[in-house]
């Protein structure tokens, strides 16, 4: 008897269980047609246009968009928003999907946030959370503030209003909800995600509770039957804060319409299909008709039919092939400046040797009759710290030549990749001009050896017996000396280059 009697008992906890899980199926488990409704939903990225407006929807009050939330009230005192859908629905059954984070610094968090679905959009500074008094139609508040000192929020509660009846503020409306759940929703490490379903006058409200980043891992929250809401409806989100403010920001509103099993029948997709089939065919010919007549008007033109299309757009290798010439050309410009500024310091060099090369050939003024033998130089000769100071100016002169070489020859490289690219890419055409860079190139390595020759004549010069060295005084008042005058050249030399290579 006992064996039989475990038997019976198995088997009627399986049937429980089994009749339990279908009364929590979902109206997507039961074949029921769904159709995603985007004018009724938003989502990141670009949430918010640039313009700042969400697309089919409306904001206001202090409600903020941007490309990845909706800021409905942010954690200021006092704050109301709100976001609304332009359009009312055209479906009697849906399920709303709306993914959300509320957080905030304190241990307790103000007022909440509510979803709603009623006939007429509510204000964007009601008293309701953010939306108006007396709205006909359902709202799903999640309220955060124990305004009944009951010690029971946060909470989840449904609201249907006929539009005759003012919320219950000081109860947090529970002489008026229709069902509701205890859930903490506040400071979750994953967003809180709320989905609200009506279908066959069955209100469910699952809630996932943000502590897991399984976005499947719902768990009921209400369930009641013989809910009548109004039909054709706006949708939309609003929030408010008083003395205590949280951030309240809305990721997700995706709306789906449920429809029931043949409802929307294969039938209306075909003649969907068909219809837009014969709009696409007569445009098609339309196009090929005027295409005939055009040519008939005009004869000269019909060639232009069998062109090749392509060759009026650019491709990637053209377009880069083009970018690496522009940036050619203009190194090519700094090169020929570089030129222009490289001829004139030669010409300052050939005016300082043929200065220094006169100095030298004249002796000093011998030393004065009975005093002791004293090497004096006059003024403007050159000492051998200036030799000295001279050569150290010819060192940086000369590494500054060969970072010049150095760019040449990174310029040698560039030009040999242009022609190895115009190889490859027979489309692609090289200007003629692009060879000019080689022979500017050559004359810059011809005047740069000039300049080396003339530089290590110098050293050479200064670098003679001291009696050979003899320089005579400046045959005017108000010459330079050869120190200075050097010293100036060098600098103007490396500024020259630093601005053109650094431009």
């Amino acid at each position: 008897m006992l064996p039989t009697f475990r038997k019976f008992l198995a088997v009627f906890c399986i049937l429980a269980w089994q009749s339990h899980a279908t009364g929590n199926l979902g109206p997507g488990a039961i074949g029921v047609h769904r159709r995603f409704e985007y004018k009724y939903s938003f989502k990141p990225p670009y949430l918010a246009q640039k313009d700042g407006t969400v697309p089919f929807w409306e904001y206001g009050g202090n409600a903020i968009a941007s490309s990845e939330s909706v800021r409905v009230a942010p954690s200021l005192r006092s704050q109301k928003g709100a976001i609304w859908t332009k359009s009312q629905t055209n479906f009697d059954w849906w399920d709303v999907e709306i993914v959300f984070r509320v957080t905030g610094r304190g241990r307790i968090g103000a007022d909440g946030l509510a979803f709603w679905y009623t006939t007429e959009k509510g204000d964007y500074n009601g008293p309701v959370f953010g939306s108006s008094d007396r709205w006909n139609g359902l709202a799903i508040i999640f309220d955060s503030f124990d305004n009944d000192n009951k010690h029971n929020n946060p909470y989840i509660s449904a609201v249907v209003n006929d539009g005759t009846k003012q919320y219950d503020h000081a109860n947090d409306g529970t002489t008026q909800l229709l069902s509701g759940c205890l859930r903490d929703f506040r400071n979750k490490p994953f967003p809180t995600r709320a989905r609200i379903e009506y279908y066959n006058n069955v209100l469910t409200v699952l809630i996932h509770n943000g502590m897991t980043n399984n976005n499947d891992d719902y768990e009921l929250c209400l369930r009641a039957d013989g809910v009548n809401l109004p039909k054709n409806g706006y949708f939309g989100v609003s929030a408010a804060t008083g003395g205590l403010a949280d951030d309240h920001d809305v990721f997700h509103f995706l709306t789906t319409s449920l429809h029931a099993a043949g409802q929307v029948g294969d039938g209306q997709k075909v003649e969907n299909q068909e219809k837009l089939t014969q709009e696409y065919k007569e445009y098609q010919d339309k196009l090929e008709k005027q295409k005939q007549e055009y040519k008939k008007d005009h004869p000269d033109e019909h060639h232009k039919d069998d062109e090749d299309w392509e060759e009026f757009y650019e491709s990637e290798n053209q377009r880069e092939l083009r970018q690496i010439w522009q940036g050619q050309s203009q190194i090519a410009d700094h090169l020929r400046e570089l030129s222009r500024k490289v001829d004139e310091i030669i010409g300052r060099q050939e005016t300082t040797l043929s200065l220094v090369s006169r100095s030298a050939g004249q002796a000093l003024p011998p030393p004065a009759a009975g005093g002791a033998p004293q090497q004096q130089l006059p003024v403007g000769a050159v000492s051998r710290a200036d030799v000295d100071l001279l050569l150290t100016n010819q060192n940086i002169l000369l590494s500054s030549i060969r970072e010049i070489r150095q760019l040449v020859g990174d310029i040698n490289v560039r030009t040999d990749n242009i022609q190895t690219n115009q190889k490859h890419a027979p489309t692609a055409q090289i200007q003629s001009a692009g060879y000019d860079v080689q022979t500017l190139i050559a004359e810059m390595r011809d005047g740069m050896n000039q300049v080396k020759q003339g530089i290590s004549h110098v050293g050479q010069r200064l670098g003679a017996p001291q009696g050979a060295a003899q320089v005579a005084n400046c045959p005017t008042g108000n010459c330079v000396g050869v120190t200075l005058f050097l010293s100036v050249t060098v600098v103007q030399l490396l500024l020259v280059f630093i601005y053109n290579i650094f431009k």
